[in-house]
């Protein structure tokens, strides 16, 4: 069986358009041509790609299946280039890197000013959003690191660079009706409302597990945000306790946040960046990741000391 990856690339836009004339505009060329390069598909496949659907096309399930694969080709494809271009062009490239939204994230932007001294032609994309979602990319060769949580040590998939240990407590703005209290208990913290990320937040799932391996129920969570940075800033004028950071207690001085003492919840974390497992790893991308293993523990110490 042989595919052709133009003939996969028309396939790819008809699938997109779910209409042959708008797909043929799309990639420049006749309607004809477009309908050949799918039936000679369809004589490799052995199968129907497409069946009417009104005015439109939509795929059959062997198209569907066709439709994952052409995509998966595409990417393997795109990354030969790359490896063939990075090498005749030296470290000029392309890194696209995924960063998390905790403290190591916050320090990615000097790193890369670094890197663009040292090589002024690189080219950096930077996609910032939970480290679990971005770790699912990095497995789908969508990224080449991921700055932020490290993965399972058992993930077979990826590449764990350690660099630095952070560790998530309870806090609350320091004006909170908690700190007048001598004593305070597990039982105490659940009398208040909290913020927290949302429910797929591995910070959320270990807070709500170690509430329930004391016989607790979770807290009461009266805002979620999918973005950490906006947890110091939703609590700082509130009665809302949260689970954060020591490092972001620390350097949210203007928020004015206090930890919960005694540290009766402590959840410690790895941070560092991750690469894929067998991945190819371009001369730019090589370089950023040496940047990040020498640079970022110093900047921690020096940021939040």
């Amino acid at each position: 069986m042989e595919l052709n990856l133009r003939d996969l690339r028309y396939f790819e836009a008809a699938a997109q358009t779910e209409n042959l004339g708008r797909a043929a505009e799309t990639i420049a060329r006749s309607q004809p041509a477009l309908t050949k390069a799918i039936r000679r598909l369809e004589q490799t496949v052995g199968g129907p790609l497409f069946e009417k659907a009104g005015r439109g096309v939509r795929l059959t399930p062997v198209g569907q299946v066709l439709l994952e694969e052409a995509r998966r080709l595409r990417v393997s494809a795109d990354e030969a280039l790359r490896h063939v271009a990075d090498f005749s062009q030296g470290v000029a490239g392309l890194v696209r890197i995924g960063s998390g939204t905790v403290s190591v994230g916050a320090l990615l932007p000097q790193v890369c000013h670094v890197l663009l001294s040292q090589a002024p032609k690189a080219q950096v994309s930077i996609e910032v959003g939970a480290s679990f979602d971005l770790l699912e990319h990095l497995r789908q060769k969508q990224l080449d690191l991921v700055v932020g949580l490290l993965p399972p040590e058992k993930d077979e998939l990826l590449i764990r660079h350690p660099l630095a240990m952070e560790e998530v407590v309870v806090a609350g703005r320091t004006a909170h009706p908690i700190f007048k209290t001598r004593r305070i208990s597990l039982e105490m913290l659940l009398d208040y409302p909290w913020v927290l990320p949302k429910p797929e937040a591995p910070s959320r799932q270990w807070l709500e597990a170690a509430f329930a391996a004391h016989g607790l129920p979770p807290p009461t969570v009266q805002i979620e945000a999918n973005s950490i940075p906006l947890l110091p800033q939703l609590i700082a004028g509130t009665d809302l306790l949260s689970f954060v950071s020591r490092h972001t207690i620390a350097s949210e001085r203007r928020a004015r946040l206090r930890e919960v003492q005694p540290s009766l919840l402590v959840l410690r974390r790895e941070l560092g960046v991750s690469s894929r497992s067998g991945g190819y790893l371009s001369p730019v991308s090589q370089r950023l990741l040496e940047l990040l293993k020498q640079r970022v523990p110093a900047l921690l110490v020096s940021e939040f000391e």
